[in-house]
């Protein structure tokens, strides 16, 4: 075995020994920041396609709750949710007895009444051949000819109350007066109700009526006669309608105001039914607005901003923007923004103010400047 000396070792090792002074003070260049491609839109003014929609319901333009005209017990109900009746249908009829013994109570009293008027009758006219021959006063012949108008009255009332009694019979059985649709049942048999009472809810056949609510702030630019698109959930197309009636108050709960809009006569949907009201007076069809896709939007501090790009240097800038409203799957924007900008649409979140940028194209995408020619 054999060992190095130290002069031997000192000329390795002082070069090594720089060297690795050397690497550790040197420092190491970051890698340069990746070159995005980004999806580039130029923004332009078009018309917006939007307005305020709101859910509503179909409701007949008559729907009467009806019930009996005199009290009792319900002993029958033929009426039932759904059905569909005719005038003169017999719906619910109440027990009769307590009637029907008034009636022939009423029947006894004018018979009664039609006797005593008979012997008023037979008498005044005995008295009248004994004045002829002045067997009696002419005093005399007067009582008798009011005995005979009192009998005469006395039938009359007792026939009125007869007729009276006769029709609270009748009142017992709850007929419908127009045809419709039953829509709610609001009493059962076995039920005792007073005059009045709903037991029955039908609703008319005829004009139908959408019903919707709008809030305070848009229900001033709704007026009566105003049209109205109504969209149905359950199927396709659109029914036309004109506001009928606007409520002159808020409702208490909701603080939303009623409106009710008359359809067209040959529409028919089903009571009921839910429907999207879509009020022309709304809409802004007409209004030319700056739109992006809610996609190019990012937050930046209290605010909004998008992605300008710099054609020239092909670097983004942020820019901030105030955003109005959506239309669809896009936003209105108020300011910031100016027609012949490009907007990064995607991949906003990656980007640093200044970054190089490439514009991303589709193989099948129309080119940049096609796009924004035709805006």
């Amino acid at each position: 075995m054999f060992h190095i000396s130290t002069s031997s070792r000192l000329p390795w090792a002082a070069p090594l020994l720089s060297l690795a002074l050397l690497a550790a003070c040197a420092r190491s260049e970051p890698a340069p920041e990746p070159v995005r491609a980004v999806k580039v839109i130029t923004v332009g003014a078009s018309a917006m396609q939007s307005g305020s929609e709101f859910s509503g319901e179909v409701r007949p333009r008559i729907e009467s709750r009806l019930g009996f005209r005199v009290g009792g017990k319900i002993t029958h109900r033929q009426a039932e949710v759904g059905q569909r009746v005719t005038a003169g249908t017999v719906l619910a009829q109440l027990d009769p007895q307590d009637y029907r013994l008034a009636a022939d109570a009423a029947r006894a009293q004018v018979a009664a009444a039609a006797t005593n008027r008979e012997l008023a009758a037979a008498d005044f006219k005995r008295f009248d051949a004994l004045r002829e021959q002045n067997f009696i006063s002419g005093a005399e012949l007067e009582r008798r000819q009011a005995t005979l108008k009192a009998a005469q009255a006395q039938l009359e009332q007792v026939q009125a109350q007869l007729a009276s009694q006769g029709n609270q019979a009748r009142y017992t059985s709850l007929v419908a007066e127009v045809s419709g649709v039953v829509t709610a049942v609001e009493a059962e048999p076995g039920q005792v109700v007073t005059a009045g009472t709903p037991v029955v809810r039908i609703a008319q056949d005829g004009a139908r009526d959408v019903v919707f609510s709008v809030p305070e702030d848009k229900v001033m630019a709704i007026r009566a006669g105003t049209a109205v698109a109504v969209r149905l959930w359950a199927g396709q197309g659109e029914v036309a309608g004109r506001v009928r009636e606007v409520a002159a108050s808020a409702d208490p709960a909701t603080r939303t105001y009623s409106v009710k809009a008359s359809l067209d006569a040959a529409a028919q949907p089903p009571l009921g039914a839910t429907v999207t009201v879509l009020p022309q007076a709304l809409r802004h069809d007409a209004v030319q607005a700056i739109k992006v896709p809610t996609s190019a939007l990012r937050q930046e501090g209290q605010g909004t901003a998008v992605w300008v790009l710099d054609p020239a240097t092909m670097t983004v800038r942020s820019q901030a923007v105030q955003v109005a409203t959506a239309d669809g799957n896009d936003a209105v924007i108020s300011s910031g923004l100016t027609p012949g900008m490009q907007v990064v649409a995607a991949g906003v979140h990656v980007l640093a103010p200044g970054q190089k940028v490439t514009v991303w194209r589709d193989k099948g995408a129309v080119p940049l400047a096609a796009v924004a020619t035709t805006r």
